[in-house]
């Protein structure tokens, strides 16, 4: 059977942005999705505290070829990351406001975003067929050149939404119509 995982990006929480209005979404249609809470903070928020978390699913047999996975701002390198490292493969990835080895947005995003970064970024691809992502043209926490560059390596479809911003509550998205499609 078909799962989603939704995944929130640094200092976020499953409740914020539009994450609670699609896992609604998904739900209603009946289908199981899991929207962990993974810790945030200067000292927690890192690639293994993260990867510990979603190992758990892993064991339990919940990431498959099943699976789809969304995953917002710092998510997107996290999840790609994990999969290549675990060898696992997954249905599809959908990725939004993605970026890999980027520094520069402030002191305490650089400092729990650099664990997350990672060489190989194309092997991506070995983990699944379909890698959508979408981006904004005026993003004010990630350079456009930085998302499209991070796109350019993975995606087999790209979104551009203009004017978009991070794609986030901040930027008018408690919801998120365009992604229903990609389901």
């Amino acid at each position: 059977m078909d799962n989603y995982f939704i995944i929130h990006g640094s200092f976020g929480t499953p409740y914020s942005n539009w994450f609670a209005w699609l896992q609604d979404f998904i739900t209603s249609e009946e289908k199981q999705v899991y929207v962990p809470d993974f810790p945030i903070g200067v000292r927690y928020q890192n690639y293994e505290n993260w990867s510990k978390l979603l190992k758990v699913y892993l064991d339990l047999g919940l990431i498959n070829e099943n699976t789809t996975i969304i995953g917002h701002s710092i998510a997107p390198i996290f999840i790609s990351k994990f999969l290549v490292e675990n060898k696992v493969k997954v249905k599809k990835l959908i990725f939004v406001c993605g970026f890999n080895n980027y520094l520069g947005i402030n002191e305490e995003y650089d400092a729990v975003n650099k664990s997350m970064y990672f060489n190989n970024l194309e092997d991506v691809k070995k983990c699944a067929e379909e890698i959508v992502c979408f981006y904004s043209d005026n993003d004010p926490y990630v350079k456009y050149e930085v998302e499209k560059e991070f796109a350019d390596i993975v995606a087999t479809e790209q979104i551009l939404l203009r004017g978009a911003g991070h794609i986030n509550a901040e930027s008018g998205f408690d919801t998120f119509e365009d992604i229903v499609s990609y389901l």
